[in-house]
């Protein structure tokens, strides 16, 4: 196999200096999706609907800024790098809208709740973007691109897995809880971690100084995009997959809250569910390096729709036995992250291989569009299927056997069925291990002819400048006179 130059293994310091920017944004997604959304169609009473409908036109405000942006971080030139600077102008917008968005000072309406949604989003997608692309750009090597992705998922769910733990100390010790309550928590540790982590990594992983800004246009990108076929198989599947894991996230506080009748107990089922899937990656990050890393996430798939059907069996009083489907849902959840964002990398050198360009912030900023339509396209249906059903999330709102069993459903049987459709569209998926291999070694051999010509032609034009006097120097040609006859 033919080695690309410069690419040595990555230390262990840089992995998990790369892996920290991801904790906040574990941290703060998963409460958004879950608390956010309830918060503010309950207990500030903008409503289901309406807050899901402002959830779905947030998200349409990203098809514009998702590919603006990776198109700009392509190209972007400055001596601190193309990623770095991105990163770090995210840091204010972010966290001024997670304070607006975590604290709001009541009474607040529709328009409050999609300005701010719109801002956030917005910070998040400049953090985002150029952050995953530079996972692409650390390393070349298929497992080690897993580990990568591995180190900074494991990192993100151990934040996402502590941040959880201090509002069930805080309902379990000292009765303190609640849906703002935990708003008020989870938002207080997302504003110290942005500007923490994000400085931890931007100065302490370097940039490819190799990297060259692609120069193909943008619409001709999409197009070579487009005819990416193991990228197009990908990227529908993880939109499936994203939309089955938003409908749960969605719903589960409906679910333990009114069906359960546990609102404070609601982030220790939170906890159970992402503590089992940080002790879940390392398992499949192992078996995809076993059997390949889309057998490996189909597997992990199919663990989700065994157990949640048993939701529907539980009611109020039953909060304890949520746990252990909680556990075996959230260990099975641990690979999707981890295993499609490694084998979106792959993607991308078949990209690179067929246009001779590495465009990865473009793939990812189209991957992120894709990610944040399923992360509304998902809520917004599970929220319009609950006001559908007549339910009401208000505080002291009576509702009858229907609307709960219905609440009950799409927490339950929801999320399953856009699992085992995944599945179906991962299972022909073509990149394997050996192929990868033999991609790279056509990227390298075309990088080191490009190499040759380049020095080649570098010391042509060294020598052409050293044997071209200049007019200074040139020797002076003595007159002959006119000629003798």
């Amino acid at each position: 196999m033919v080695e690309e130059t410069g690419h040595r293994p990555l230390s262990k310091r840089t992995i998990f200096y790369y892996g920290l920017s991801e904790m906040p944004l574990q941290v703060a997604s998963v409460v958004i999706s879950a608390y956010l959304l309830n918060y503010y169609s309950a207990d500030l009473g903008v409503g289901l609907a309406a807050v899901g409908t402002i959830w779905l036109v947030a998200r349409i405000f990203d098809g514009v800024t998702d590919p603006l942006i990776g198109y700009l971080s392509d190209r972007t030139k400055t001596r601190w790098g193309r990623r770095r600077v991105w990163m770090v102008a995210s840091v204010p917008i972010i966290m001024l809208s997670i304070y607006k968005l975590f604290f709001p000072d009541p009474p607040v309406d529709a328009v409050y709740f999609l300005t701010w949604m719109l801002v956030l989003w917005l910070g998040w997608t400049m953090l985002l973007i150029p952050y995953y692309a530079w996972a692409a750009e650390l390393s070349t090597d298929y497992n080690e691109r897993s580990v990568i992705v591995g180190a900074r998922v494991w990192l993100g769910m151990a934040a996402n897995v502590t941040s959880k733990i201090i509002p069930v100390v805080a309902v379990l010790a000292f009765a303190y809880g609640g849906t703002r309550e935990v708003l008020h928590m989870i938002g207080i540790m997302t504003l110290i971690l942005v500007p923490l982590t994000v400085g931890l990594t931007v100065a302490n992983v370097p940039e490819n100084p190799a990297y060259k800004p692609p120069t193909i246009s943008f619409g001709r990108g999409i197009v070579a995009m487009w005819r990416n076929g193991p990228f197009k198989r990908l990227l529908f599947a993880f939109f499936v997959n994203s939309m089955g894991t938003t409908v749960a996230t969605a719903t589960a506080l409906y679910y333990v809250r009114n069906v359960m009748g546990e609102e404070k107990l609601a982030i220790l089922f939170l906890l159970v569910f992402y503590l089992a899937g940080l002790i879940g990656i390392p398992f499949w990050v192992w078996l995809s390096k076993r059997i390949g890393k889309h057998r490996a996430w189909i597997a992990c798939l199919m663990v989700y729709p065994c157990f949640s059907p048993f939701y529907l069996l539980l009611g109020p009083g039953d909060f304890w036995w949520m746990l252990p489907i909680a556990a075996m849902t959230g260990f099975g959840g641990g690979s999707s992250a981890v295993l499609a964002n490694s084998m979106k990398a792959d993607v991308i050198d078949l990209d690179t291989l067929k246009t001779g360009q590495n465009r990865a912030a473009l793939f990812f900023s189209v991957w992120a569009f894709i990610t944040k339509a399923s992360l509304s396209v998902g809520p917004a249906i599970a929220l319009y299927a609950l006001a559908t059903l007549g339910f009401d999330p208000k505080p002291g709102a009576v509702n009858d056997a229907q609307s709960l069993w219905g609440v009950k459903a799409v927490f339950a049987l929801g999320p399953p069925i856009f699992m085992i459709l995944t599945a179906w569209v991962a299972w022909r998926y073509p990149i394997t291990e050996s192929r990868h291999g033999k991609m790279r070694d056509a990227i390298a051999r075309r990088n080191a002819r490009r190499a040759e010509r380049d020095r080649v032609a570098e010391a042509a034009r060294a020598s052409a400048e050293w044997s071209t006097p200049s007019p200074a120097h040139a020797p002076h040609r003595l007159d002959p006179g006119p000629a003798r006859g």
